[in-house]
């Protein structure tokens, strides 16, 4: 099966400014599995990789993701 390639806007990708992982999220190796998303919005993910993250907010036994970046990714490619 061929790896999808992640564009994202460059429009985006500005918008990330908190981020601490160099972006690794655009590499689809290093990336939260959203396991919910509600209205769009509010992207309920698991990590597989706990290292701190600035967009990532706990939430009862999960936690949600803020990540401009990420929300995007899940969005136009449903990964």
């Amino acid at each position: 099966m061929p790896k999808t390639v992640i564009k994202i806007d460059e429009d985006i990708l500005k918008t990330a400014t908190k981020c601490k992982k160099n972006l690794t999220c655009l590499s689809g190796s290093d990336i939260c599995k959203v396991e919910n998303c509600v209205d769009g919005k509010i992207h309920f993910v698991k990590c597989t990789n706990l290292e701190p993250c600035n967009y990532m907010t706990p939430f009862g036994y999960g936690f949600v993701c803020n990540c401009p970046i990420r929300k995007e990714i899940f969005d136009k490619y449903k990964i």
